[in-house]
């Protein structure tokens, strides 16, 4: 008789893990192609409650992110005809790849995000 090989099963957590890791590359992504933002944050909302709970830290800090950026975006743009609204817009950009390059970092690590709520990184 021969030996059949069966397809192993992925480990439950790397569907939603692989979400979250598209999320923050769509994030990054829209550096460039902005609308890229807002289809992460719905993958975001539409996937939030189908992973453990290391994956849904990073899902609520990726749904704060959105919300973050773009306070913080509206708030530069108002603040341009006085000068200093590029350099907040500057800084806002930076934020967001600090905060996208750790949440990778951790989600590679299968560790949650240590702080999903905080306003920095």
């Amino acid at each position: 008789m021969r030996d059949v090989i069966k397809p192993v099963a992925p480990p439950p957590a790397e569907g939603p893990a692989r979400m979250a890791q598209i999320i923050y590359f769509l994030y990054l992504a829209g550096l460039v192609f902005p609308i890229a933002h807002l289809v992460g944050v719905i993958m975001a909302y539409v996937n939030r409650g189908d992973g453990p709970e290391w994956v849904e830290s990073h899902l609520t800090f990726q749904i704060r992110t959105f919300w973050m950026f773009l306070l913080y975006g509206i708030i530069g743009t108002l603040l341009t005809p006085i000068g200093v609204g590029f350099l907040i817009i500057f800084l806002v950009y930076i934020w967001l790849i600090v905060r996208c390059a750790k949440g990778l970092k951790s989600l590679t690590r299968e560790a949650a995000v240590a702080d999903p709520a905080t306003w920095l990184w």
